[in-house]
Protein backbone atom coordinates (compact mmCIF):
# COMPACT_ATOMS: atom_id res chain seq x y z
CA UNK A 1 0.00 0.00 0.00
CA UNK A 2 1.45 3.36 -0.96
CA UNK A 3 1.88 6.35 1.34
CA UNK A 4 -0.97 8.30 -0.21
CA UNK A 5 -3.41 5.40 0.33
CA UNK A 6 -2.26 5.05 3.94
CA UNK A 7 -2.73 8.78 4.50
CA UNK A 8 -6.26 8.61 3.09
CA UNK A 9 -7.09 5.69 5.37
CA UNK A 10 -5.77 7.55 8.40
CA UNK A 11 -7.80 10.65 7.51
CA UNK A 12 -10.89 8.44 7.23
CA UNK A 13 -10.02 6.84 10.59
CA UNK A 14 -9.70 10.24 12.24
CA UNK A 15 -13.13 11.29 10.93
CA UNK A 16 -14.72 8.00 12.00
CA UNK A 17 -12.94 8.24 15.35
CA UNK A 18 -14.32 11.73 15.96
CA UNK A 19 -17.89 10.54 15.39
CA UNK A 20 -17.34 7.38 17.43
CA UNK A 21 -15.77 9.38 20.25
CA UNK A 22 -18.64 11.86 20.37
CA UNK A 23 -21.21 9.07 20.28
CA UNK A 24 -19.43 7.12 23.03
CA UNK A 25 -19.08 10.21 25.20
CA UNK A 26 -22.81 10.82 24.90
CA UNK A 27 -23.65 7.18 25.63
CA UNK A 28 -21.38 6.96 28.66
CA UNK A 29 -22.63 10.25 30.07
CA UNK A 30 -26.26 9.14 29.70
CA UNK A 31 -25.41 5.92 31.58
CA UNK A 32 -23.17 7.46 34.23
CA UNK A 33 -25.07 10.68 34.90
CA UNK A 34 -28.69 10.20 33.84
CA UNK A 35 -30.01 12.77 36.31
CA UNK A 36 -28.35 15.55 34.29
CA UNK A 37 -30.64 14.80 31.35
CA UNK A 38 -34.00 14.24 33.04
CA UNK A 39 -35.26 17.80 32.69
CA UNK A 40 -33.97 18.13 29.11
CA UNK A 41 -36.39 15.36 28.11
CA UNK A 42 -39.14 16.38 30.50
CA UNK A 43 -38.64 13.21 32.53
CA UNK A 44 -38.43 12.66 36.26
CA UNK A 45 -38.01 10.04 38.95
CA UNK A 46 -36.86 6.46 38.67
CA UNK A 47 -38.68 5.89 35.39
CA UNK A 48 -36.95 8.89 33.80
CA UNK A 49 -33.57 7.75 35.11
CA UNK A 50 -34.12 4.29 33.62
CA UNK A 51 -35.20 5.77 30.27
CA UNK A 52 -32.05 7.92 30.02
CA UNK A 53 -29.79 4.98 30.97
CA UNK A 54 -31.65 2.87 28.39
CA UNK A 55 -30.91 5.49 25.74
CA UNK A 56 -27.25 5.36 26.74
CA UNK A 57 -27.22 1.58 26.37
CA UNK A 58 -28.82 1.90 22.93
CA UNK A 59 -26.20 4.49 21.95
CA UNK A 60 -23.47 2.02 22.95
CA UNK A 61 -25.10 -0.81 21.04
CA UNK A 62 -25.36 1.28 17.90
CA UNK A 63 -21.61 1.94 17.87
CA UNK A 64 -20.55 -1.60 16.95
CA UNK A 65 -20.14 -0.95 13.19
CA UNK A 66 -18.17 2.22 13.92
CA UNK A 67 -15.47 0.19 15.69
CA UNK A 68 -15.00 -2.08 12.66
CA UNK A 69 -14.95 0.92 10.31
CA UNK A 70 -12.40 2.64 12.54
CA UNK A 71 -10.16 -0.42 12.66
CA UNK A 72 -9.91 -0.68 8.88
CA UNK A 73 -12.25 1.53 6.85
CA UNK A 74 -11.26 -0.02 3.53
CA UNK A 75 -11.51 -3.64 4.64
CA UNK A 76 -14.69 -3.00 6.63
CA UNK A 77 -16.29 -0.61 4.17
CA UNK A 78 -19.68 -2.27 4.76
CA UNK A 79 -19.45 -1.24 8.41
CA UNK A 80 -18.70 2.31 7.33
CA UNK A 81 -21.72 2.26 5.04
CA UNK A 82 -23.82 0.95 7.94
CA UNK A 83 -22.54 3.77 10.15
CA UNK A 84 -23.48 6.33 7.49
CA UNK A 85 -26.95 4.83 7.19
CA UNK A 86 -27.39 4.77 10.98
CA UNK A 87 -26.41 8.44 11.26
CA UNK A 88 -28.82 9.28 8.43
CA UNK A 89 -31.68 7.37 10.08
CA UNK A 90 -30.96 9.23 13.32
CA UNK A 91 -30.94 12.61 11.60
CA UNK A 92 -34.12 11.94 9.62
CA UNK A 93 -35.96 10.37 12.56
CA UNK A 94 -35.02 13.17 14.96
CA UNK A 95 -36.00 15.78 12.38
CA UNK A 96 -39.42 14.18 11.94
CA UNK A 97 -39.82 13.85 15.71
CA UNK A 98 -38.86 17.50 16.19
CA UNK A 99 -41.70 18.57 13.91
CA UNK A 100 -44.25 16.79 16.14
CA UNK A 101 -43.23 18.40 19.43
CA UNK A 102 -45.42 21.39 20.36
CA UNK A 103 -43.73 24.79 20.59
CA UNK A 104 -44.61 25.06 24.29
CA UNK A 105 -42.20 22.16 24.96
CA UNK A 106 -39.22 24.38 24.21
CA UNK A 107 -36.77 22.53 26.47
CA UNK A 108 -37.60 19.21 24.83
CA UNK A 109 -37.43 20.78 21.37
CA UNK A 110 -34.01 22.17 22.22
CA UNK A 111 -32.79 18.75 23.33
CA UNK A 112 -34.00 17.09 20.13
CA UNK A 113 -32.50 19.91 18.07
CA UNK A 114 -29.10 19.27 19.69
CA UNK A 115 -29.34 15.63 18.56
CA UNK A 116 -30.23 16.78 15.05
CA UNK A 117 -27.08 18.91 14.92
CA UNK A 118 -25.04 16.16 16.59
CA UNK A 119 -26.13 13.47 14.12
CA UNK A 120 -26.00 15.85 11.17
CA UNK A 121 -22.39 16.74 11.95
CA UNK A 122 -21.52 13.08 12.41
CA UNK A 123 -23.17 12.23 9.11
CA UNK A 124 -21.09 14.86 7.29
CA UNK A 125 -17.85 13.47 8.76
CA UNK A 126 -18.78 9.88 7.91
CA UNK A 127 -19.78 10.78 4.35
CA UNK A 128 -16.40 12.49 3.89
CA UNK A 129 -14.72 9.34 5.28
CA UNK A 130 -16.58 7.08 2.86
CA UNK A 131 -15.71 9.35 -0.06
CA UNK A 132 -12.04 9.21 0.93
CA UNK A 133 -12.12 5.42 1.24
CA UNK A 134 -14.00 5.06 -2.06
CA UNK A 135 -11.47 7.26 -3.87
CA UNK A 136 -8.69 5.09 -2.46
CA UNK A 137 -10.48 1.99 -3.83
CA UNK A 138 -10.96 3.65 -7.24
CA UNK A 139 -7.29 4.60 -7.49
CA UNK A 140 -6.28 0.98 -6.83
CA UNK A 141 -8.23 -0.29 -9.84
Amino acid sequence: MNTRTQLREWIARVLIGLVLGMNLACAIDFIARPNLYLSAYELSGEVGRAVIIGYGILFLMWQVPYFFALYNPRLHKVSLIQAVLMQAVGLIGESLLFRTIPMENSVLRGSILRFIWFDGGGLVLLVIAIIIVSRTDCKKN
